[in-house]
């Protein structure tokens, strides 16, 4: 019996000790991407030195052994196993073009709609315009696009400047600035629109918005800014082919008809049908309409990456009250509005002078930008923005005032490779960063929102001549005070989430009328992710979030500059359960807390927030187990909060 036995182990060995092997090595990998899981990688790394430091050199022996034994059976199986690790370590952190792929294919699943929904859409245009075809605005926008790319190429704007909203057209020129700044330009050849779509149609009182998919691939290159065009075309060639999928959000006022062959692309005034040859102020010499308003023909309004792209409905407190002053309030112009004061924001701490937000922003604000930009000067650095972009704008709020002056609060996501550094040099390489902002914009109570301008939101309220940017604070044309908001809304302030979310609890306590009332409205947005979670829910599932809340925890591990072994492992631990690549967490915390324009600060409201949204972090599975509460006392040490911990698991 027992020689039968050794026989069989003997006939068997070959293949149960390799499998036996191979199971000891993939088992701790598999763990790492299972939920709640990576328990076998953590124990076997907090070995060294001990006992369990033998398994893995009696494992080589074995398996060196075996494979001189039986080299027949063990190479083919090395060969599957080093195969397997290969393609699971490519799939725990895929390459780029893997990552672009996932995205494609997220981005084809997020746009797709029926052929059904598309009639509906395209049947409830025609009711009142009865004269709209979908195929010819498809046209357009194909060709909108391809115009707009050359522009980009050439570093000029100006001529689709008539097709884009205020904020859209300030979003290109402002990024076109930072890359001048830094010495760079964007090179791209090989440019081909694939296929545009209608995937979507919000209607409102003031506004349709259709949703267009754009569908398209090119070769892109960064290079000196001192390249030729036929340098950069050379430099382009040499990139590879890439396909991408954005969404085009263009904006007309409900009941416009369409004109056929009386439109800007066929170089004629959308309103009167007169020859239109452009200039600064948008406006026809013959009828005198302002023709990036979205009254009298589409406006591109928004572009976001199909990833990004969901519809949603926004909750906006005291919506409904703000409109009972001001009848013809409405989400697309404010939320434009904010957009373009975002980006004179940014092109503001980019030059390090505020003379472009003299017109547009309360003295309060413009005073506390000087004080932290005159910091950086007497110190002789700079803030540079890298790769700037915007995921989303939603309004949040209003707070009404019938006494002074209403202010509107308006959340901004935003990434940037943000860097400050010497005024003369470029910042080293840092990771892109999800970035999270509340804009609070003021406005007299009572002042009206000026619909005859639309979606062009850079004008004077007055004499709606377009704002210049010299550093008074009145209109250049007609003398009209500007920044204060008695007209028009004006940037009151600009904070990171945390202070502003700590900000409104104190004044939700201490309001004595009890709970907000909410509105729900529909909005287009970017993202249903980030923006359809409210303040006070439970749990947090947007990816961009939770890079950002992953960033800031490296930041502060490294502000007292020292990250400890322990301190390390734990940020491993979170990046792989949130899906965040570890090199990028490893790059944030090289960088420190720079790599955000303001950190949290220990034992305040704004940290308690952030602890809070840590909290609700670890729980998107439904629990908390060891390794999380691990994490979250790690946090809660480093924000001076380990006190304040308990109470906040309590309340989960």
């Amino acid at each position: 019996m027992r020689t039968a036995w050794n026989r069989s182990l003997a006939r068997w060995a070959p293949w149960l000790l390799p499998g036996l092997g191979l199971a000891l090595l993939v088992v701790p990998l598999v763990a790492l991407a299972r939920g709640g899981g990576g328990e076998n990688y953590t124990a076997r790394d907090r070995d060294s030195g001990g006992g369990g430091g033998s398994v893995p050199i009696e494992l080589i022996y074995w398996l060196l052994r075996l494979t001189f034994r039986y080299p027949h059976v063990m190479l083919p199986l090395i060969g599957l196993g080093v195969a397997a690790w290969y393609f699971y370590q490519r799939n725990l952190h895929p390459t780029g073009a893997t990552q672009r792929a996932f995205q494609q294919r997220e981005a084809e699943q997020r746009t797709t709609v029926s052929t059904r929904d598309v009639q509906g859409w395209v049947n409830a245009l025609r009711l009142k315009d009865p004269q709209f075809e979908l195929q010819p605005l498809l046209d357009r926008t194909r060709q909108l696009f391809l115009a707009l790319q050359d522009a980009w190429f050439d570093r000029d704007m100006s001529p689709v400047r008539p097709f884009l909203s205020d904020a859209t057209y300030q979003r290109f020129e402002v990024q076109l600035k930072l890359m001048k700044d830094q010495g760079v330009r964007d090179a791209i050849t090989d440019i081909e629109v694939m296929d545009v779509q209608l995937i979507g149609l919000d209607q409102s009182q003031w506004f349709d918005t259709v949703h267009l998919r754009v569908k398209a691939r090119m070769r892109d290159s960064e290079v000196a800014a001192s390249a030729s065009q036929a340098e950069a075309v050379a430099a382009a060639k040499r990139a590879p082919l890439e396909a991408f999928t954005e969404v085009w959000s263009f904006v007309r006022k409900p009941g416009v008809q369409t004109r056929i062959g009386e439109d800007l692309f066929q170089g004629k005034c959308p309103h009167c049908g007169a020859p239109y040859k452009g200039g600064a102020t948008n406006r026809c010499e013959y009828c005198n309409a302002i023709v990036n308003s979205g009254n009298y023909d589409w406006t591109l309004s928004e572009i976001t990456q199909g990833i990004e792209h969901v519809r949603h409905y926004a909750m906006v407190d005291n919506l409904r009250e703000a409109r009972e002053a001001d009848p013809a309030l409405n989400l697309e112009i404010l939320e434009d509005r904010a957009s373009l004061l975002f980006w004179k924001w940014i092109d503001a701490q980019s030059r390090g002078t505020t003379k472009a937000l003299h017109k547009v922003a309360a003295p309060q604000a413009i005073g506390r930008l000087d004080e932290e930009l005159e910091g950086l000067r007497q110190e002789g650095r700079r803030k540079v923005f890298l790769e700037c972009a915007v995921g989303g704008v939603i309004t949040r709020g209003f707070e009404l005032n019938p006494d002074g002056f209403d202010r509107a609060h308006i959340e901004v996501r935003w990434s940037a490779r943000l860097g400050i550094g010497p005024a003369n040099e470029r910042p080293p390489a840092l990771p892109t960063v999800p970035q999270r902002w509340v804009f609070t914009l003021l406005r007299q109570h009572g002042a009206q929102t000026n619909t005859d301008n639309g979606m062009s939101t850079n004008r004077c309220p007055q004499c709606n001549g377009p704002l210049t940017e010299s550093a008074a604070t009145t209109c250049d044309y007609c003398g009209a005070a500007l920044g204060s908001g008695e007209r028009d809304w004006v940037l009151a302030s600009a904070d990171p989430f945390e202070s502003w979310n700590a900000r409104e609890q104190r004044r939700f306590e201490a309001a004595p009328q009890g709970p907000r009332r909410r509105n729900t409205v529909r909005t287009p947005a970017a993202d249903e992710a980030a923006f359809a979670r409210a303040p006070g829910d439970d749990v947090i599932t947007d990816p961009e979030e939770r890079q950002r809340l992953l960033y800031m925890m490296a930041a502060l591990a490294a502000s007292d500059g020292t990250v400890d072994r322990t301190e390390r492992k734990l940020l491993e631990l979170c990046a792989r359960r949130w899906s965040v690549p570890w090199s990028n967490v490893e790059m944030a915390l090289n960088t420190g807390p720079q790599l955000f324009t303001r950190l949290v600060q220990r034992r305040t409201p704004e940290a308690e927030v952030f602890l809070r949204n840590l909290v609700e972090m670890a729980l998107v599975d439904g629990r908390i187990d060891r390794k999380e509460r691990r994490m979250l006392e790690f946090a809660a040490g480093h924000l001076d909060l380990s006190d304040k911990l308990p109470e906040l698991l309590r309340e989960r």
